[in-house]
């Protein structure tokens, strides 16, 4: 357990008044509320976590699905849960696609909707967004096995040129993952990858973690992914993957923050990638928390939604 962080000052002035007004009760409240092993291990517990997560989201989802114009299905996928979101004017011939993975953890789902309905919109892109076993339920490598069926069914429709993958926060983690296990099974790479708020080592701890306050009670990042690790070696490649070959990965767009409790996480994935040779484009949002395009509404939100709806379209072939 990480010793307690101090408080954080004031958000900067260069922070949007919106933003600033979502997170300021983030800094007199302190991070998350602790979410501990215990409460994760009994079902009914575990359970009102989730449902307290999804009810959260829900008028965002409501807002975010009527201001872009999107259609939300659900459905399945090789057996994995899914949820389709489609702009409702987008064309039906548009053989492109991106997979998403959701943040929360691995231990509730904090975004599959308010991830993937603005990308879906401004792109006119379908996506599909897989809902993969968590934790502490299912350890690694259920959600990479879940994320690589989802992706091994699509190359089956579409060539790789056409297809993206990304997340935030645990989605990007997963994403990164799923790159690894792509390369090790010889598979095609997808056009390109978002890795938005993640980390590519979980040995470590990242240098942000020693003075912001935790994204879960006072875990670091390394702690709050030991229900998902279970008993995997920290090191193996295939869940860190910058322990292993990174060459032959796809173009990456990379996004943090600098109240980001994984910025550091993020910066040291981005030169790892670098050194691999992989294409990488990292950016660096003043003052925000973490994941924050994935829920608040405010113009900072706009820059980066609008920076990730660019990536995917540049580098997917129709």
């Amino acid at each position: 357990m990480t010793a307690a962080s101090p408080p954080q000052p004031p958000f900067a002035m260069t922070v949007s008044a919106e933003a600033r007004a979502v997170m300021d009760p983030m800094r007199k409240g302190g991070g998350a509320p602790e979410v501990t092993a215990t409460l994760l291990r009994n079902p009914i517990t575990r359970a009102a976590v989730r449902a307290a997560a999804a009810n959260h989201l829900k008028p965002l989802n409501k807002g975010r699905a009527q201001r872009f114009g999107v259609d939300v299905e659900k459905g399945k996928i090789a057996g994995v849960p899914v949820k389709y979101i489609r702009r409702r004017d987008s064309d039906p011939a548009d053989k492109r696609l991106l997979i998403n993975f959701h943040g929360g953890g691995f231990i509730v789902d904090s975004g599959s909707l308010t991830e993937t309905i603005p990308i879906a919109g401004l792109t006119g892109i379908p996506v599909v967004t897989a809902l993969y076993r968590m934790a502490p339920e299912h350890v690694f490598p259920a959600a990479v096995d879940d994320a690589l069926l989802v992706y091994t069914d699509a190359l089956t429709h579409r060539a790789p040129a056409a297809i993206g993958i990304y997340g935030s926060s645990a989605g990007a983690i997963l994403t990164l993952q799923l790159l690894a296990r792509i390369k090790a099974e010889g598979l095609p790479m997808p056009a390109a990858a978002g890795v938005f708020s993640g980390a590519a080592d979980l040995s470590l701890v990242g240098d942000c973690e020693a003075y912001l306050p935790a994204i879960m009670g006072s875990r670091t990042a390394a702690e709050t992914l030991a229900e998902y690790r279970g008993a995997c070696d920290p090191v193996d490649p295939l869940f860190s993957p910058a322990r292993g070959d990174l060459s032959g990965l796809p173009p990456m767009l990379m996004m943090t923050s600098t109240r980001d409790q994984l910025l550091s996480h993020t910066i040291l994935a981005d030169l790892a990638l670098r050194r691999a040779g992989v294409d990488v484009d990292l950016r660096v949002y003043e003052g925000m928390a973490h994941a924050f395009w994935a829920w608040i509404e405010c113009p900072e939100t706009d820059v980066a939604l609008a920076a990730q709806a660019d990536f995917f379209t540049r580098h997917l072939e129709r």
